[in-house]
């Protein structure tokens, strides 16, 4: 069924929402000011738990449950996990009864956020929620506690109007996004029940991400022979062993960037020929100048965007890595360990012709008075657990700049552009009620 809004009942909403922009703009801030690196999340939730309860929406804590997890084929063990378990690390739900009549929609934001080291290169306090003209700062800002901010307040519009939707709405704020989601949305896809659609107000600048890479985690250990160095020939020296490794996997980095494309993600000139990264973040080798060390680890992260599996992609790495060692004396003999930890997550695309992906389009058109473009395929988002849990699912949030950098902020006009497209897609999504 569709249901049919006049301009007046959008313009009531959208003017409620940009008369009212003060207190998202607070609402915001609040939710800056409380620290949420990942693994740490209970404070924040404990506020926006009672933010909730205050708008007599009854709020429930959502502890994940690590052994229903392993079950699932998507489960891996994060980072946090590992430092920190899921005790006292809640998501946050709220449901909705609608009218009837209507689909049923989820709105899931995640509240944890990166660290803001290096604090010296901030020119502002990155749990300060400062702002300074059209611009709010602050570690989280953009990415993406103003996002999770333009739902509660979107559906505070609503309510404050006294529009009532017709289908169920979800709200959900989450855990350890920015270490894969797993004890978050994953975790909520396999105890929540599903919905026709979702809504991610990840930071996007009111673009349409329709898709999510790929992205697994690796590490290749090399083995040497201890030495002193003064007589270093009598080792093996592991670290440069690890030359040949890294040259090798650098080869496959910049051979899989010259064939691998995907248009939305390239949407940014600069994703141009770079869709598909091999990165090489840690290096660890020896523990004194004077010793040859003989163990060198070095860590990788792998992104791709759809088109390839999981099973595919972890071939290519192993027979490369293999292929140098054949290469090398030592390493033939001493081939490097290959270990798949952290992240190990499939891709995800959606099609633009979606009924919901035309929703949300129709109301950022409205909003913007512009067509909106459509992004995605380079990053690891949580809309993933959605689509593949066959709920379509779309990403379209505020306008931020520098998120995982220093000085992270976030447009004050693009929340309330993004809350009055939130709003706009429960009414045309969920349908209201005479």
């Amino acid at each position: 069924m569709v249901y049919v809004l006049s301009k007046n009942e959008y313009k009531q909403v959208t003017d409620y929402i940009a008369e009212n922009r003060d207190q998202l703009v607070r609402l915001t801030q609040d939710l800056v000011k409380v620290p949420s690196v990942s693994g740490h999340e209970n404070e924040v939730q404990q506020l926006i738990h009672s933010i909730l309860d205050e708008m007599d929406i009854d709020p429930q804590f959502c502890l994940p449950d690590i052994e229903v997890l392993r079950n699932h084929p998507d489960f891996f063990e994060t980072t946090s996990f590992v430092k920190h378990g899921y005790e006292d690390r809640p998501n946050v739900i709220a449901d909705i009864k609608g009218a009837g009549g209507g689909r049923s929609l989820c709105l899931s934001g995640h509240i944890d956020v990166v660290s803001p080291e290096p604090l010296r290169k901030w020119n502002y306090d990155p749990w300060g929620g400062d702002v300074e003209e059209n611009v709010l700062y602050g570690r989280g800002a953009g990415d993406m506690k103003g996002g999770v901010a333009c739902i509660i307040f979107a559906v505070k519009a609503l309510r404050s109007l006294g529009i009532k939707l017709r289908g169920d709405l979800q709200l959900e704020t989450t855990i350890e996004e920015e270490d894969g989601g797993v004890g978050g949305v994953l975790y909520l896809r396999t105890v929540r029940p599903k919905t026709d659609a979702a809504l991610i107000p990840e930071p996007s600048a009111l673009t349409i991400s329709l898709a999510s890479a790929g992205v697994m985690y690796f590490r290749v250990k090399l083995l040497g022979v201890p030495a002193h160095a003064a007589t270093a020939h009598f080792g093996v020296n592991a670290a440069q062993k690890a030359v040949p490794i890294i040259e090798a996997l650098e080869d496959l980095h910049k051979s899989r960037q010259e064939r691998i494309s995907y248009p939305t993600a390239e949407h940014d000139p600069r994703m141009k020929g770079r869709v598909t990264t091999i990165n090489l973040g840690v290096v660890r080798a020896g523990d004194w100048p004077s010793t040859v060390p003989a163990l060198c680890e070095l860590e990788y992260r792998i992104g791709w965007p759809p088109g390839e599996t999981r099973e595919e992609v972890m071939q290519q790495v192993e027979e490369t890595v293999a292929d140098a060692a054949r290469a090398d004396d030592w390493l033939s003999e001493n081939p490097p360990e290959i270990e798949w930890f952290g992240w190990k997550s499939r891709p995800h695309e959606l099609s633009k012709d979606d009924s919901f992906v035309q929703t949300v389009r129709e109301n950022v058109s409205r909003v913007t008075d512009s067509e909106p473009s459509y992004i995605g395929g380079s990053s690891g988002l949580d809309t993933r657990y959605f689509v593949h849990n066959g709920t379509p699912a779309v990403t379209c949030g505020p306008y931020a700049e520098r998120i995982h950098s220093y000085d992270e902020s976030v447009s004050i006009d693009s929340l309330v552009k993004t809350a009055q497209v939130i709003a706009g897609v429960m009414m045309d999504w969920c349908g209201v009620g005479e």
